[in-house]
């Protein structure tokens, strides 16, 4: 099982830092340098990995984990809930729009993504992860989780990206209380330098957040005094894909 484990452990690093060379991820685990190639030729055969087309000493996701996202979202409530909504909050704002859900209070993972038509725009893949203290999409779930998770997150540490990144425990606190108040988060260069984002929960039938819904834009195109409308659209749409997810 230990190996079964490792090889998991070593393609969720592929996605997360592809193309990657395998000194890196040597360095990354700590493990021998033949272990992780050979767990990566083994992943490879079975199709959940490949050689980069640009560089063949980097290894990037195979067309295997490609085809089973989509297929296991496809058959979802959530996915079927959202996309007409998402596309038609783009066609809205003409910005992209993601779809999120949260890997317990480990980060938040995109899951779908319906892009503008800007020829600058922000991109972020299917698959790609981001804390949930600076981000909006994070924010708009911590907001309607339970205090002692919260603390709990609070307790590992809140990691600075930015000089706008709410490190601070009462900086999070407080700016969690705003997103309950106001129905959205907003992330301005708190993640990413010159990636903004507004996001908004998807709730189950309990109020426990599942996913969120995000405009994110580049910063050029962020605009303050439409926030306010911007707020408002994204968590309409979080709101009917909640509705119709649960059938009301």
């Amino acid at each position: 099982m230990k190996s079964v484990t490792r090889s998991l452990r070593i393609l969720e690093a592929v996605a997360q830092h592809q193309p990657v060379t395998v000194g890196e991820l040597t360095k990354i685990f700590g493990l021998p340098k033949s272990t992780v190639q050979r767990t990566l030729v083994t992943l490879a055969e079975a199709g959940w990995l490949r050689a980069s087309r640009k560089d063949t000493t980097r290894w990037e996701i195979g067309a295997r984990v490609l085809a089973v996202r989509p297929a296991a979202l496809q058959g979802s409530s959530l996915f079927a809930a959202a996309r007409d909504p998402m596309v038609q909050l783009r066609d809205k704002v003409n910005e992209t729009i993601h779809l999120s859900v949260p890997d317990a209070l480990q980060c938040m993972v995109v899951v779908d993504r319906v892009d503008c038509d800007h020829p600058v725009r922000t991109f972020h893949a299917i698959g790609d992860t981001s804390p949930l203290h600076a981000t909006a999409t994070g924010r708009a779930v911590l907001a309607h989780l339970p205090k002692q998770d919260i603390e709990e997150l609070i307790t590992q540490g809140l990691e600075r990206y930015s000089e706008t990144t709410p490190a601070d425990p009462e900086e999070l606190r407080a700016e969690l209380r705003r997103i309950r108040t106001d129905g959205y988060a907003v992330n301005r260069n708190q993640w990413r330098p010159g990636v903004c984002a507004i996001a908004a929960p998807i709730l189950d039938e309990n109020g426990t957040p599942l996913a969120t819904v995000a405009i994110s834009m580049p910063d050029s195109r962020y605009d303050a005094d439409e926030l306010p409308e911007w707020g408002r659209l994204v968590a309409d749409t979080a709101a009917e894909i909640t509705g119709r997810r649960l059938g009301t």
